[in-house]
């Protein structure tokens, strides 16, 4: 029988960068926080991105009474199409921007419109049976920010999603201190907040700094500018927008995932161009290079490749030349700063010039220490739950709480599956549940696990050894010489010692094999893959992928036909 008590379950978002997904179990229905994804890092091969495990939701689908969304980013809402292609239909609930945003990324665009999608705002309030759900206004880099409030049979759990505290922003960006003054005169059992800049020192420049600064920038380069943002940074568009229009150039847009969001904002009326701003790719030759502005976000709204591209003369439509200033105006996260240090370097050597925004600005859509201490302040919890960060981020938060009057023992730093209880008031951790990372690569979903990612190191790191051989099994001997293709291994003209003796090994390891009694095609395969792998070790202190191809004939069959 169900007890009563109240579960904070971390599903994703802590301890890594993105993936946010938490869900709170309290009286007997699962509330969702947000649905997020995170982009793989640099040593998973080929892995487009990254999504949850859903497996905890899956075998609790029926107590699910609804999905929350706190803001449309994909470390937000990311994961949610995949989830929903299995054919779940849980109520969603977000803001109009965020819900818009959903539906562009459904996979089953035939479903698009049969999905239970509500659309709140801060004003709204949700009954269920024992939980009331209500929301306030945030600031982040994206319009119809929302953060969460659940009234539970233990008291208040409020969860932040992306913010910050800016205050010369306002309306769809405007934070509602008062609702949160309000929030934290009642009982907040817990404050789940974002960790991500709690790290720094540093106080961040308001949004109003960061537009005249980009401003400035477009008006005095001579030349044509390029400039990089991730696609579902609408803030960051829009300025660019502005910045285009304030210094008198024609703004061409570039990147399908832009296009899209572009569509959807300026549809809803989050963003704004002028009449005549904004011209096709294929126009930008008819046009002087001090009155062009591009801008760019690349596949899944990151930037970093397209620029390559672009730098190699591999682009359609574009290619940086001298004169042209690349201005990246999105901060890379720690998997993508070689990407971002091999970006640059491509871009100088085909003649352009790189400004990053944080090169003089400390731009970001995150909470600075001030500011998560002054929620503290507001919110008054008992508990706080750092998320949205690596454990260091959630670290840095700890302390930052402690100098805000929080306890150290009121500090729960989760682990990706932990479950904290709540029981009459009190916080303790509870046996976890299962939880992780399913990788995506094209249209497979989980289909990638460690094996599959090893043997694509070792096939960047080492190559692939193929050797091919023709048996006549009945009469136990080789048929002809076995035949080798070496790719990404050695180069084969210098080598030819090397594979010569590689195919007297392949030899003599069937030779043996088939002297047995017993015949495995398994077992033959994996004795010349092993005689192999220690042969090529020895000489090359290298690991190809040793792939063997083993053939039968009978001949005395052969010679009657």
């Amino acid at each position: 029988m169900y007890l009563g008590n109240v579960k904070i379950i971390s599903l994703g978002g802590v301890r890594e960068n993105g993936k946010n997904i938490y869900a709170v179990d309290a009286d007997g229905e699962i509330f969702v926080l947000d649905f997020g994804l995170k982009y793989p890092e640099n040593e998973m091969l080929g892995i487009d991105v990254v999504v949850p495990d859903f497996t905890y939701l899956e075998e609790n689908i029926d107590r699910i009474a609804g999905v929350f969304l706190t803001h449309g980013h994909a470390d937000a809402i990311g994961a949610l199409p995949y989830f929903l292609h299995k054919g779940y239909n849980i109520p969603i609930f977000g803001s109009k921007l965020t819900i818009s945003l959903v539906k562009n990324n459904i996979i089953d665009t035939k479903m698009k419109n049969k999905y239970n999608f509500n659309v709140i705002d801060e004003n709204s309030e949700i009954d269920f049976e024992k939980v009331t759900i209500s929301f306030f206004k945030t600031t982040h880099t994206i319009p119809d920010s929302l953060g969460i409030v659940l009234n539970t049979s233990e008291g208040k759990i409020v969860y932040t999603g992306d913010f910050k505290f800016d205050f010369s922003q306002t309306g769809p960006y405007e934070t509602n201190l008062n609702r949160l003054a309000r929030i934290g005169e009642e009982n907040v059992v817990a404050l789940l907040s974002d960790s991500s800049n709690a790290e720094s020192m540093l106080s961040y420049n308001t949004d109003q700094e960061v537009t005249s600064y980009i401003n400035e920038t477009f008006k005095y380069h001579p030349g044509r500018i390029i400039a990089a943002s991730v696609a579902s940074n609408i803030v960051r568009i829009q300025q660019i927008i502005n910045a285009a229009e304030y210094s008198n150039r024609k703004l061409a847009i570039s990147g399908r995932d832009l296009e899209k969001i572009v569509r959807t904002a300026m549809k809803l009326k989050y963003l704004k161009l002028s009449e005549g701003l904004l011209i096709p790719l294929k126009d930008l030759k008819n046009y002087p290079d001090d009155q062009l502005v591009i801008l760019e976000t690349g596949k899944m709204g990151e930037p970093m490749k397209s620029l390559q591209r672009m730098a190699i003369g591999r682009y359609k439509n574009v290619r940086i030349r001298p004169g042209d200033l690349i201005m990246i105006t999105t901060s890379p996260s720690y998997a993508m700063e070689t990407a971002m240090a091999k970006t640059k370097d491509l871009i100088y050597r085909a003649g352009g010039e790189v400004k990053t925004l944080n090169d003089d600005i400390n731009a970001t859509g995150h909470a600075s220490r001030h500011d998560l201490q002054m929620l503290i302040k507001l919110i008054h919890p008992k508990y706080l739950v750092p998320i949205q960060g690596e454990y260091r981020q959630l670290a840095a938060h700890q302390e930052i709480a402690e100098e805000a009057g929080i306890s150290s023992k009121n500090v729960f730093i989760s682990d990706i599956g932990d479950v904290l209880e709540i029981k009459k008031g009190a916080m303790h951790q509870a046996k976890s549940v299962p939880a992780g990372d399913v990788m995506i690569d094209g249209i497979g979903v989980g289909d990638i696990g460690s094996i599959v990612l090893r043997d694509r190191k070792m096939l960047s790191e080492d190559g692939v050894f193929v050797s091919t051989v023709t048996i006549d099994r009945r009469n136990r001997k080789i048929i002809s010489t076995p035949k080798i293709v070496a790719k990404g291994f050695v180069y084969n003209k210098t080598n030819q010692e090397l594979l010569n003796d590689s195919k007297e090994i392949i030899k003599k390891s069937v030779l043996e094999y088939l002297q047995k009694d017993d015949f495995d095609w398994s077992e033959i395969k994996q004795d010349v893959r092993d005689d192999l792998s220690k042969f090529l070790f020895d000489q090359t202190k290298r690991h190809p992928v040793i792939l063997p191809v083993i053939m039968e004939v009978n001949q005395n069959k052969s010679n009657r036909q």
